[in-house]
């Protein structure tokens, strides 16, 4: 039978579909183990409830963004993107020990209706989005994106992650020092904004303010872009980027 993660219940939304790596986790010990291991609270979820995480380094560097689903009190089910399925897998195997938990890939299809969320199984009702509208939605939405906004190289905080996909109340996990003492005492250089533009804008692009460089545009369509700005920027800044020009939205 085809789960039901989250959806919309308009059926107006355009909906594509979303490749998914999927994997496993079941057994006595599954849910303590996957505690352990990522950045969110699975403990606290109910069966069929789900949440957003990390698999991270311990130097809190960014192994994986993950959505994780609980299935049952012994079994949840791992989202993340298609070719970071076998690195999650890897890991979550390397570091099991003597864990009761199975590790296993599992296969589905995957659909996301924009403005609703994640669906798996059947494709759900609304017309078929292209790529445009998808990068669209998901740029004026701010939502990073596993090698463009995201990768080894970004802390959570810079992608606004903090909210979405880490707990502050849950015990250790690999990473959790220093995203604690980033979030308590420290703070970022940069952070992910979305940008109005004008002109030949792309990702790559510098954003000059100025005469300095302050920032680079991760990802455009046309008229949008999300970019890593420098925290000192001020939210009425307008730049030069690349064949054109562009304004920082409102954070």
């Amino acid at each position: 039978m085809p789960t039901l993660i989250a959806m919309s219940s308009a059926t107006s939304h355009a909906v594509l579909e979303r490749p998914r790596a999927f994997i496993r986790l079941s057994g006595p010990d599954a849910e303590d183990y996957l505690q352990r291991m990522v950045s969110n609270d699975v403990a606290a979820l109910a069966p069929g409830d789900l949440c957003d995480a990390l698999l991270l380094t311990a130097k809190a560097r960014i192994i994986a963004p993950l959505r994780i689903l609980r299935r049952a009190s012994d079994d949840f089910l791992v989202l993340t993107e298609p070719e970071l399925g076998e690195v999650v897998r890897a890991q979550l195997l390397r570091t099991r020990f003597a864990a009761k938990v199975a590790i296993e890939p599992e296969q589905h299809r995957s659909w996301l209706v924009l403005g609703g969320d994640e669906v798996l199984g059947e494709r759900p009702s609304g017309d078929d989005a292209s790529e445009e509208e998808f990068e669209r939605w998901r740029i004026e939405s701010r939502l990073p994106r596993w090698g463009r906004e995201l990768d080894d190289r970004v802390l959570p905080a810079e992608a606004g992650l903090e909210e979405t996909h880490i707990s502050f109340s849950k015990g250790c996990y690999p990473g959790q020092e220093p995203i604690a003492r980033q979030h308590y005492r420290g703070k970022v250089n940069r952070r992910l904004r979305v940008l109005d533009t004008e002109g030949d804008v792309g990702p790559g692009d510098e954003l000059v303010l100025d005469d300095k460089t302050v920032g680079r545009i991760t990802s455009a369509v046309r008229g949008v872009a999300l970019a890593y700005v420098r925290v000192e920027v001020p939210d009425d800044a307008e730049f030069v980027t690349g064949g054109g020009h562009a304004k920082m939205r409102p954070a």
